[in-house]
């Protein structure tokens, strides 16, 4: 007579795999998941949206050894927050934002402590350096060129010029991802070309970039 399957013991050392739940489809059913408490729904609220907004932090920021840090800053505050979206199904324009406050608030911190620099810490410095991986001298240098520039801009046009123009945002997304109205970013981004623009013709790299660039011949 055949063992119940119920009873049949398992050969020593077998692996007894659980059924795992299926994630959520779509946005507003995974945050309904994670207000539920459900910990395979924050799992897949950071492994679902965790490459766009660490490539929004890229662009905003650079390539940058504080990146893995606001990354995880984003995500802390988004679960404490999920509460308050009201709208499910605008995620990740949600979480785009919240990004975009982060890195704000770190570009204007640094902004603050930039007298410090009289005193500088090499080793300190030397932490927020651009750090790019299989790209060529003169890509790596023109890199740090364009981001030293905008470092010498007011966080709000740098992030609104980087939304533009590094990330690729449409006016109504930038300004979404700023929490300000079409009207407030369009200025911001026009102030930001200019100031990219008056910055960069003083730059050995990114001169004869900026001098040769259709956009920016009429400006």
């Amino acid at each position: 007579m055949d063992t119940p399957l119920a009873t049949r013991s398992k050969p020593p050392g077998a692996v007894l795999r659980l059924p795992l739940p299926e994630p959520p489809a779509d946005d507003a059913a995974l945050v309904r998941a994670v207000l539920g408490g459900s910990l395979e729904a924050k799992a897949t609220l950071f492994s679902r949206f965790a490459p766009d907004v660490e490539r929004l932090i890229t662009h905003l920021i650079g390539v940058d050894r504080e990146l893995a840090d606001v990354l995880q800053e984003v995500f802390v505050q988004a679960l404490a927050s999920i509460g308050s979206l009201r709208d499910p199904n605008a995620l990740k324009p949600w979480l785009l934002r919240i990004a975009t406050n982060r890195a704000r608030r770190l570009l204007r911190s640094r902004s603050r402590r930039s007298w410090l620099r009289l005193f500088k810490d090499d080793e300190e410095e030397a932490s927020r350096e651009l750090v790019v991986a299989g790209w060529d001298g003169i890509a790596r240098e023109t890199l740090h060129a364009v981001y030293a520039t905008l470092s010498r801009m007011p966080a709000d046009e740098r992030i609104a010029f980087a939304l533009r123009y590094i990330d690729g945002m449409e006016l109504t997304e930038a300004a979404a991802a700023c929490a300000v109205s079409l009207a407030t970013i369009k200025r911001r981004v026009r102030r930001a070309e200019q100031r990219f623009l008056a910055l960069a013709k003083s730059h050995p790299l990114l001169e004869k970039w900026v001098m040769e660039g259709s956009r920016w011949q009429t400006r």
